[in-house]
């Protein structure tokens, strides 16, 4: 059978993986689980959801379903954060008789979870035409998380995955200031890099691995393979961890990216690729803040913007100029298009007027006055004005992302990108 869990934490704390990562070891009591969990990141741009947005999937081999379906709802009731206003849990249980009949549907609402916006009555309604096991509480908002998880384990082969090494911290620690030696994080990063990424930002010198809500996570890994990503924790000096799991994710994959053809269809709560021109010099607003517009062929224009919180990114931003063609990545909200990544195809040419070189001396000639000819100062020859001339830009064409201090859980970062038609710029 397949379990399928989602929004069972809050901003406060408690961590939908770290109920995952007990029930991996308590259900094999009634069983044997059969393949990696699942963490499965939905819409990051859904205005609901408690952090991460991240739902998780177990599969489990059982004679005994019945049993299994009273502990998990049980555990489910005893430590998710009901009491929380957005905390709206859900579990789904999948029996193996149904994964046939349930692979497609469940394949199509799990892209339709990552990429679109779902309504709770349409989990609902699913649950009810396939007469699937479920338990919702409250409004039952984690049913949508739960049945696209499902979907996910029942389809492994039909998205692209990473791995994440999740260690928690012991019980009574919770709430309390986490307690790591940050250059272990920064020596993990050395030894395993590129086989792992996301653990540190070393621009800005951050380790971005750790977070820093009243979690139950210490820390979190991620890689290629689950081999690369337990080795990297191996080196983590820290906390006593009070246990661990390696979950299989779509983090860094870039499934929540719609292919928008232009400006017109994007839409806020989505997240898109848009190819166009840029059409207006950047501008640092108030925060810091770095705005743009870019057109698309068909004439329609959109704000762009590299916020804040992307730090040094924000400076290649602002090298932009209009003619400049991009393709850039990222989620609308109000409106904008808030990049994740940006690829520059092509730079528009940048001219400068400057004294003109004699033709005989091939010195700079000198002016004879405001309005005046240029005259070469050697020979005495002649040009009535300046010339034009093409500069060469600070800037290249190639792929360009956020620090990974900004980066969100499903963008792919570039040391994942496998392209040689164009120059590849990480940022570490």
């Amino acid at each position: 059978m397949i379990i399928g869990i989602d929004d069972t934490d809050s901003n406060e704390g408690m961590c939908t993986t770290y109920l995952g990562a007990l029930l991996l070891e308590e259900l094999q009591a009634y069983g044997a689980v059969e393949t990696f969990p699942l963490l499965v990141r939905l819409n990051p741009t859904i205005p609901y959801k408690t952090r991460g947005n991240a739902a998780v999937a177990l599969k489990l081999k059982t004679v005994c379903p019945e049993k299994v379906i009273a502990h998990v709802i049980s555990r489910v009731e005893e430590l998710a954060r009901i009491e929380c206003e957005k905390t709206n849990p859900g579990v789904v249980f999948i029996l193996e008789k149904d994964y046939k009949i349930l692979k497609p549907v469940l394949g199509n609402f799990l892209e339709e979870a990552v990429r679109n916006v779902i309504e709770i009555q349409e989990a609902k309604s699913l649950i009810k035409e396939f007469e699937i096991s479920s338990k919702g509480f409250k409004n039952g908002r984690g049913l949508i998380g739960a049945l696209a998880a499902c979907g996910a384990m029942l389809n492994p082969e039909e998205w692209d995955h990473t791995f994440e090494h999740l260690a928690y911290r012991q019980k009574e620690r919770w709430g309390t200031p986490r307690e790591i030696e940050k250059e272990s994080f920064f020596e993990a990063d050395r030894k395993t890099y590129p086989g792992t990424w996301d653990t540190v930002d070393l621009t800005n010198r951050l380790v971005v691995c750790v977070p820093h809500s009243a979690d139950p996570v210490l820390f979190g890994i991620r890689g290629e393979t689950p081999t690369i990503v337990t080795e990297a924790a191996s080196m983590i000096k820290s906390e006593p961890v009070e246990r661990f799991a390696v979950y299989r994710t779509n983090q860094g994959t870039d499934m929540h990216l719609l292919s928008a053809a232009n400006a017109a269809e994007i839409r806020d709560m989505h997240s898109y690729m848009l190819e166009g021109m840029v059409s207006a010099f950047p501008k640092t607003i108030h925060g810091g803040h770095v705005i743009f517009s870019i057109r698309d062929n068909e004439g329609n224009e959109i704000d762009c913007a590299a916020f804040e919180p992307t730090k040094n990114f924000r400076a290649l931003v602002r090298k932009l100029m209009p003619g400049d063609k991009v393709v850039l990545s990222g989620s609308a909200s109000s409106g904008t298009l808030n990049i994740e990544k940006i690829e520059i195809k092509k730079l528009a040419p940048l001219h400068k007027e400057e004294n003109p070189k004699c033709p005989n001396c091939e010195k700079h000639m000198k002016s004879t006055g405001q309005g005046q000819q240029f005259r070469c100062k050697k020979c005495g020859t002649h040009v009535p004005s300046k010339v034009r001339c093409e500069v060469k830009r600070d800037l290249e064409t190639g792929l360009y992302e956020v620090p990974p201090c900004a980066r969100r859980h499903l963008a792919k970062p570039l040391v994942r990108e496998k392209r040689s038609d164009i120059g590849i710029h990480p940022a570490r």
